[in-house]
């Protein structure tokens, strides 16, 4: 079911002491959906993430992932969504071979499986050559392709990006948005931190965060006619200037 919500979200807050690091937050994403989660550092969208995918407890709010209560069933949600953090997310002293099977176990695959993902996920990475190799000795344009295509290893029904082409090559950039709308194109819902501004046009919808609160959301095209601009970065600048 395509239009399914797979993330609800409403007044979600996270406290520290005094200050309000994420600010009664309220939004859905459906299944399938390239969701964007915008904002300068320090907005609140790593906080906010680390909610969602059951690694910090809200302060208050309701959040739903893929029909599980944060506050309750926090491994549940995580069996059932991929995660890729800002720095890399696999092991630099494993072979590419080595980190398939280690982050595979951790997935709860079987061994018949883990050897057959493994075989396909070389194969459509072209790495048969450096299967073998360090994960340390690869370009970062290959390691985030590689780290991106583990975290779907257990054909999770959400898998979680933050900031995924962060100092990559604009040809890598564009090979991993390709890999995205394959990922989507397939049912999964891709949930994805950017601050490139131009990456905003390539998600189904996007929020746009300011100081903990959300301060837009709705499709790319919409937003641009909303703030009366021709580009993502523009209604950002007009957001973020006030």
């Amino acid at each position: 079911m395509k239009n399914k919500t797979i993330i609800h979200v409403e007044n979600l807050t996270k406290m520290f002491g005094d200050f309000t690091a994420v600010d009664a937050i309220t939004f859905e994403v459906k299944k399938g959906e390239i969701f964007g989660f915008l904002g300068a550092n320090g907005a609140g969208k790593t906080t906010a993430m680390k909610m969602l995918i059951g690694i910090s407890i809200p302060t208050s709010g309701i959040a739903q992932v893929a029909d599980f209560n944060v506050y309750t069933n926090p491994d549940d949600i995580k069996k059932n969504i991929g995660y890729m953090s800002q720095k890399f997310a696999l092991y630099d002293d494993l072979t590419v071979k080595e980190n398939i099977t280690f982050f595979g176990g951790i997935y709860g695959l079987s061994t018949k499986q883990i050897k057959k993902k493994r075989c396909q996920l070389v194969e459509e990475l072209g790495l048969e050559e450096v299967v073998n190799e360090l994960v340390i000795s690869l370009p970062l344009g290959w390691k985030q392709k590689l780290a991106f295509s583990v975290a779907l290893l257990h054909d999770p029904k959400i898998i979680f990006l933050d900031e995924p082409t962060g100092g990559v090559d604009p040809i890598t950039r564009r090979q991993f948005w390709e890999m995205i709308y394959k990922t989507a194109h397939n049912g999964t819902t891709v949930f994805v931190t950017t601050h490139y501004m131009d990456e905003a046009e390539y998600c189904d919808r996007v929020s746009i965060m300011v100081d903990g609160k959300i301060e837009a959301l709705d499709t790319p095209k919409k937003l641009k006619q909303q703030f009366k601009v021709d580009s993502m970065n523009d209604v950002f600048l007009k957001l973020a200037r006030g």
